[in-house]
């Protein structure tokens, strides 16, 4: 995992990709300076506006299709970002108590506000590694205050060769690559994710980077939140994630980073954005 701030420093290791949630880590020079030069029209449309810094990764205000103006807004981070620690294999959280805070963006990247959680509505890295919080403030009146917009996740599957960025609130650096194919099953320690998203090696996410909305270019809206990468060639351990193909294969990719899809998420809240576990459509781990 692309290990939480904390993590990363505790251990030393700065790569933002592996299962060692790219949490805060140095940063990767030049890396920010790559995705903003050279960029065309349609790319300069992603920027930070909508991102959010946590105190160890990056996260996102999103929105569903079917959200409204009037709902309690949500954040998007990864389940290793969870404020009280590594949700277990198979373990699904579902409206805990939360109190976190998170530093609002710009589009330029300044800290504009601070939003603060009502609860987490979901957490898990069982099959993904998501962690939805519910905020205490509605998409109207972050508009109101702040004059930013939530980003919009996707509800249909993305598509290899696409062109996407990975925005990170924490590190205030985007990267810019491609979607370079699918995984069956990407599994790191303890941990197995189902149809993961493989990145192109020009997204050298590093710790920090965690919980990262991935952003489709032409479209603008969320396909993934970035996740882990392999750090060192090791065969599935903690920060050195494997793919298993569906015949047991495993390729060990160095220095290759990796994405959860969110497409799915959508079908599983609501109106009032309230999470519906039992809803037609949603195949989220339950509890």
């Amino acid at each position: 995992m692309n290990k939480p701030l904390l993590a990363a420093l505790a251990t030393l290791v700065v790569t933002g990709a592996g299962m060692a949630p790219a949490a805060a880590a140095t940063a990767a020079p030049g890396a920010g300076a790559s995705a903003a030069k050279g960029a065309a029209p349609a790319l300069r449309a992603v920027d930070f506006a909508g991102t959010v810094s946590l105190s160890n990764c990056s996260g996102s205000v999103i929105r569903f299709p079917g959200s409204a103006d009037s709902d309690p807004a949500l954040v998007l981070s990864n389940g290793h970002c969870l404020e009280t620690g590594f949700p277990a294999p198979g373990q699904v959280i579902v409206n805990q108590s939360s109190s976190r805070s998170f530093g609002l963006l710009n589009s330029a990247g300044s800290r504009v506000g601070t939003l603060r959680a009502a609860k987490v509505a979901y957490s898990t890295m069982t099959d993904t590694d998501v962690t939805i919080y519910q905020l205490t403030s509605t998409y109207a009146q972050i508009k109101s205050s702040y004059g930013i917009n939530a980003l919009t996740v996707s509800d249909t599957h993305p598509v290899a060769g696409t062109a996407i960025k990975v925005v990170s609130g924490y590190w205030k650096r985007i990267y810019s690559c491609n979607a370079d194919g699918f995984v069956y099953r990407l599994k790191e320690g303890d941990w197995t994710w189902k149809d993961s998203l493989r990145y192109t090696s020009a997204c050298n996410t590093i710790g920090g980077t965690s919980g990262s909305p991935v952003v489709d270019v032409a479209s603008g809206k969320v396909v993934a939140v970035n996740n882990t990468g392999n750090e060192d060639g090791e065969r599935c351990t903690e920060n050195n994630p494997c793919e298993v193909d569906e015949s047991g294969n495993v390729t060990v990719r160095q220095g290759i980073n990796y994405a959860e899809e969110t497409y799915q998420i959508p079908a599983c809240f609501g109106a009032g954005n309230k999470l519906n576990l039992s809803a037609s459509g949603c195949v989220l781990p339950k509890p």
